[in-house]
């Protein structure tokens, strides 16, 4: 729907919803997603608090917002990032632009990847969101048709559940690989953000004296253990 067929109430609500979400992460980077509350970003945007609640009946719905524009921000900066051509050249510009992405969101990654919220299971809409960085791998690793260095055992019905999440997002527009290559690419993706989390956390001070480097180096070491060369 554009600007044009909106009424004006709609107008209204969407800017008092895009309010709320920002009030909201600024509040989040005060102090986690575990104290967040419908009650304090009310304040925060100067509303009583019934008026939170008829955008966000309840804290899991502001959540499952947040989650999901941080979700959908992190897959565009991904998207956005990928220059086409060699695959080995997709692959570090998506890397680079996810790690990219959390040193520039800190808390917004928190929220993502860091400790789950106490009581809060994340709903089936924030699925298709989630897998947006992991789908652009998959379809990198497809276009490289990749041929896999051996391995001491293979992936199989234990990754049929990534195997059916990456068909259904992706809607049959690639094919879908076997899963030895999913569960490869699996292995990296979470390598990846195991780097990135280590580096945020403070894990590698006194490891690593050039960040970037050590990236870079991982990244392309994970590629190879897909067969992308």
């Amino acid at each position: 729907m554009d600007n044009a067929s909106k009424t004006a109430r709609q107008r209204a609500r969407e800017e008092i919803t895009g309010e709320i979400i920002t009030a909201a992460r600024a509040r989040l980077a005060e102090v986690g997603p575990g104290e967040l509350s419908l009650r304090s970003v009310a304040r925060d945007v100067g509303m009583a608090s019934s008026a939170v609640y008829r955008s966000f009946p309840s804290r899991v719905d502001l959540l499952t917002a947040l989650l999901v524009e941080a979700y959908d921000e992190l897959g565009s900066a991904t998207e956005a990032a990928d220059p086409g051509g060699a695959p080995r050249d997709r692959w570090m510009a998506v890397c680079r632009a996810t790690r990219a992405w959390a040193l520039g969101h800190r808390h917004e990654y928190a929220l993502l990847y860091g400790t789950p919220v106490t009581g809060y299971a994340a709903p089936q809409d924030t699925v298709v969101p989630a897998t947006r960085v992991i789908v652009r791998l998959v379809q990198i690793v497809v276009s490289a048709d990749p041929t896999l260095p051996q391995a001491a055992a293979t992936f199989g019905a234990e990754v049929q559940g990534a195997v059916d999440s990456i068909a259904d997002a992706t809607g049959a527009t690639v094919p879908v690989p076997d899963p030895e290559v999913i569960g490869r690419t699996l292995m990296a993706w979470s390598g990846l953000f195991g780097v990135i989390s280590f580096e945020l956390w403070g894990h590698l001070v006194g490891s690593i004296s050039d960040h970037d480097a050590y990236f870079d180096q991982v990244a392309l070491r994970l590629a190879g253990d897909i067969g992308i060369t």
